[in-house]
């Protein structure tokens, strides 16, 4: 996840607007809508945004004209799920009512659910230069993360890894230095119990504990201690650990020992982002674009933020979270409402001066431009290029406040098989030392590892 994003996130486009707005329409199958008499194709789109991301929902709409002015005989259905885009419950309980859009936005984790339901389609042979031309200069990595059986079931829209984020404001009012922040768990306490003194409900340090983000985050802090989800082999759960074990160790600490991430808890993605937009949050774990988010959805302001690696518990970080998002096709599409949907995609996510990567018409719009993110192209490639020489270009944030993250990179590990499901029965855990003083780790861990195993043991 990323700032559904982040997980984190719901799909942002980065375009200025004109004057009109798509009205979002219900989701209906191909066989209702689709490819029509005398060539033309329609096909419906999710993750539109809402009504009251003014800015962001004209940008949406001004590519949609954009692009349907390039593709006459396509048309664009938009779509808004509102906070589903950013909530995987929410994205299960549509797959299962098979309630998705032709072209529906899901992350890297949601690729084992997705076959299981068998409502997506192979697109493999597709996706070519011909509807996506910068297909060639994309992360060779980020397709396989789609891809099952040499099989590519969905088209990369977004990568991240995780870092520490936090409020160089808070630092500065609390006596700490903003250029040299934790880089270890030890230092993030004692710098969480400074900010907290501060008072006024803020929290030096805040996490997630529900609504799977609290097992999304508890990955990359067991990542962050060298530890891992499951066993080399996915069979087994392998967080009951003594990796495992500190890390809940830490947050208990915090929370109970220190009073330092504040009384509420139970936080879910906007919640949290809510919180740090109104500079009530010193420090978090999150992708670059979380920064985004808080701005441009929680009206913060981006130059309070920087960024850097994911502490480590004794030195650096032995490992950090990766993950990111793509566009599904549903099941039954035609061969011509695929295509369409891989060109509406290639518009909007891939290709560099368009859509997401549009920094010219994002700047003035005093949208987060510069950020180490999304990263979709393969380094030295043609799109790589001239991506990074239009973020340079047209950045609008100190690119000094992610100097530190982007130039001490944490070794990335991908997200656990089955990770939705994972996540969901690690928030108890997480939830746990941050509800009850009194909460056995060993305890949660245990519980948690026999629920994961028996998943396991069920879908094997």
């Amino acid at each position: 996840m990323s700032v559904p994003q982040y997980r984190k996130v719901a799909a942002l486009a980065l375009v200025a607007g004109l004057g009109f707005s798509l009205t979002a329409c219900s989701t209906k199958g191909s066989d209702d809508e689709g490819t029509e008499a005398g060539g033309k194709v329609t096909i419906s789109v999710d993750c539109q945004p809402v009504a009251a991301q003014k800015e962001l929902l004209a940008n949406w709409n001004a590519d949609v004209a954009e692009f349907q002015k390039q593709n006459p005989d396509i048309t664009i259905k938009s779509v808004s799920v509102g906070e589903q885009c950013n909530n995987p419950p929410d994205f299960t309980a549509r797959l299962a009512g098979g309630t998705m859009t032709d072209v529906f936005y899901g992350y890297m984790t949601d690729l084992q659910q997705v076959l299981d339901s068998g409502k997506a389609m192979d697109v493999t042979e597709f996706a070519n230069k011909d509807t996506i031309p910068t297909w060639d200069s994309v992360d060779p990595a980020l397709k396989e993360v789609f891809t099952d059986g040499g099989k590519l079931y969905a088209v990369p829209a977004k990568n991240y890894s995780m870092g520490l984020v936090y409020n160089k404001a808070l630092f500065a009012k609390a006596g700490l230095d903003a250029s040299n922040p934790p880089k270890t768990w030890p230092e993030v306490r004692e710098a969480a119990k400074k900010i907290a003194a501060l008072g006024n409900g803020i929290a030096g340090y805040s996490e997630y504990s529900a609504g799977n983000t609290g097992g999304w985050h508890f990955t990359s802090l067991i990542y962050s201690q060298g530890g891992t989800i499951l066993s080399e082999d996915g069979k087994k759960a392998a967080f009951n650990s003594p990796e495992g074990k500190q890390v809940l160790q830490n947050l208990k600490d915090m929370r109970y020992g220190d009073n330092s991430m504040g009384s509420r808890q139970l936080l879910q993605w906007a919640d949290l982002l809510t919180n740090a937009a109104a500079g009530k949050v010193g420090m978090f774990i999150g992708a670059p674009d979380s920064t985004q988010a808080i701005v441009s959805q929680f009206q913060g302001k981006y130059e309070d933020w920087a960024m850097a690696p994911l502490p480590g518990q004794t030195g650096p970080a032995k490992g950090t979270l990766g993950g990111g998002e793509g566009y599904f096709f549903k099941a039954g599409l035609s061969p011509e409402q695929i295509k369409a949907g891989l060109k509406w995609v290639a518009y909007q996510k891939l290709t560099p001066g368009k859509g997401q990567l549009d920094y010219a018409r994002a700047k003035p719009q005093n949208y987060p431009v510069g950020l180490p993110q999304p990263l979709l192209f393969s380094n030295g490639t043609e799109a790589q290029k001239q991506e990074l020489e239009l973020r340079k270009a047209n950045a609008n944030v100190d690119v000094e406040n992610f100097k530190l993250f982007e130039e001490n990179p944490v070794p990335i590990k991908g997200e656990p098989k089955n990770a939705q499901a994972i996540y969901a029965v690690l928030d108890s855990a997480m939830s746990g030392v941050l509800t009850n003083p009194k909460a056995d780790i060993d305890a949660l861990l245990k519980t948690a590892e026999d629920k994961v195993n028996q998943q396991l043991a069920a879908g094997s």
